[in-house]
């Protein structure tokens, strides 16, 4: 019997027209991070880096999001060899994640730990249900999360409130999450509305979103001021678009909230 693949990527067109992928850890009961699903996303990272839709859902099917890293993985290795690891890990996960050049929505609907938190730290926007935690719990392996979680959760929550997330290994909930700026909404039915969300964006001016993209990137790596010397070009590329001539037209002429957009 041929062993399923620990993720399902997917493709849909929204009524406007506009293509959105859903990629889902389809790996339950625990979905957990073990090298079958760590070669499963890159896979998929690579494939929605070749050809990105115009919005992307990460979500997870099971009661869990995913209950980590398989511990497994970090049996043995050698100073090299786990650096190595997480070089592999930023280079063919976090940051093809983060320079998608459209939105992408992370829907937590349960327990989201280490691995899966990391990436949806890596994400644009997270939604949250009621009753989803969060943690970063590499403590109990004598570990500290190298995915970039420590720093992505010190940008959204504050370098504080990092370090405690970080150091206790406690476990946060959905609120506590949205309180801290991490979460940035929380919804009874989080799939159907993330759902809503990602489609909604993707029918928006995609060229525009990848703006705002490459000016917060700018933001988080070079300040404020680097992020003004940036803004002029890609900003001002946009007025090449089609999505934005036809949107100043339809503005123009029949007012606000009217324009279609074609990602182009």
């Amino acid at each position: 019997m041929t062993e399923s693949k620990a993720t399902r990527l997917e493709r849909e067109i929204t009524d406007g027209g506009a293509q959105v992928a859903i990629l889902t850890l389809a790996n339950p009961p625990l979905n957990l991070f073990d090298q079958a699903m760590l070669d499963a996303l890159i896979e998929d990272f690579a494939e929605l880096s070749a050809n990105p839709p115009r919005a992307l859902l990460l979500r997870a099917e099971g009661k869990l999001v995913s209950g980590g890293v398989d511990v497994h993985v970090f049996d043995g290795l050698s100073v090299e060899q786990g650096a190595e690891l997480w070089r592999t890990l930023f280079a063919q996960i976090i940051h093809p994640v983060e320079a998608l050049p459209c939105p992408v929505v992370f829907a937590a609907h349960g327990l989201t730990l280490t691995a899966a938190f990391e990436i949806a730290l890596a994400c644009d926007i997270i939604l949250a249900a009621p009753k989803a935690k969060f943690g970063l719990v590499e403590t109990v392996v004598g570990l500290t999360p190298s995915m970039g979680g420590p720093q992505r959760l010190a940008e959204r929550a504050g370098s504080g409130r990092a370090r405690e997330f970080v150091m206790t290994g406690d476990l946060y909930d959905a609120a506590t999450m949205a309180e801290w700026g991490v979460v940035n909404a929380i919804h009874d039915d989080v799939d159907t509305a993330a759902r809503k969300l990602t489609h909604r964006l993707a029918d928006g001016p995609t060229v525009a979103h990848a703006a705002t993209k490459k000016i917060i990137e700018a933001w988080r790596s070079g300040g404020v001021a680097h992020a003004d010397s940036v803004t002029p070009e890609v900003s001002g590329a946009l007025f090449d678009t089609a999505d934005l001539k036809g949107a100043v037209r339809s503005f123009l002429e029949v007012g606000p909230g009217k324009a279609t957009y074609t990602g182009r």
